[in-house]
């Protein structure tokens, strides 16, 4: 079976209570975004440690609800908050909102992150649509599989023409993935800049990788919250995230948007 019986019984809960039985989009709201849920119409939501065999996360700036709602008239799901693998989640958990995604026949998934900027050209505040990912030394698969190929360009491109049509700069990049909790020393991240990562997040690859597997379109838009470790002088510190996010929450709630009109 694709998705575990447990997702099934998760969704059989949230439609008893007020969530659509399919959805146009899910939305994966990454540290310091859930102001995203704010931009949902009518919206209901349900704290994560209510919802029968779902995950919680101890993550600063995750507020731990599942969101339904309308954005321009078109049934979501919003996970205000996700399951990292260093808060000792396996990633057959890091994965759930792909698998709800599914049970709710998505057309579409939309991952945000917070990412530090490997690439000197980026600054912080920047919106960077992901376009190829790096996994240095690990398998981020949920489970053993038949072997696949995946392909962010297409997609890509296509939200890079969204954000153009409604007058938005963004950048366009690879985002290598860590599993933290530690953010990387200056050797890896000049290591991590020759393998051509422009910049470095701890999240989103498990999610990628799973929603190509199961074919759902996914859009995924990092949030450059800080430079990485050597870039500057300054010292890592997450409240960084949030001072980040609220400068751009505007911005990415309207790209957003437009992606789930249009993608």
């Amino acid at each position: 079976m694709e998705i575990p019986e447990s997702v099934l019984k998760i969704k059989k809960y949230l439609t008893d209570h007020e969530f659509p039985e399919q959805v146009e989009a899910v939305v994966i709201l990454g540290s310091g975004l859930g102001d995203f849920a704010s931009a949902i119409d009518d919206s209901f939501s349900i704290p994560y440690q209510q919802i029968p065999s779902f995950p919680e996360t101890s993550v600063q700036g995750h507020t731990g609800e599942l969101v339904t709602g309308k954005v321009a008239g078109l049934n979501v799901i919003a996970f205000s908050g996700r399951f990292h693998h260093y808060e000792g989640h396996p990633f057959s958990t890091t994965v759930l909102p792909v698998h709800i995604a599914k049970v709710f026949n998505a057309k579409k998934i939309i991952v945000s992150n917070a990412a530090g900027s490997i690439n000197t050209g980026f600054k912080v505040g920047d919106l960077m649509v992901i376009d190829d990912i790096i996994r240095p030394f690990q398998s981020v698969s949920a489970k053993p599989s038949t072997p696949f190929r995946y392909n962010l360009y297409p997609i890509a491109r296509r939200v890079r023409e969204i954000a153009a049509s409604i007058g938005m700069e963004v950048q366009r990049g690879t985002y290598i993935y860590v599993t933290g909790p530690n953010y990387e020393s200056k050797a890896e991240i000049r290591a991590f800049r020759i393998l051509g990562a422009d910049v470095v997040g701890m999240s989103t690859a498990p999610e990628l990788v799973e929603a190509s597997r199961l074919q759902i379109p996914a859009a995924t838009i990092s949030l450059v919250t800080n430079m990485a470790a050597g870039v500057t002088k300054n010292k890592l510190d997450h409240s960084e995230v949030k001072e980040a996010a609220e400068a751009r929450k505007d911005d990415f709630a309207r790209l957003v948007t437009e992606i789930i009109r249009k993608l």
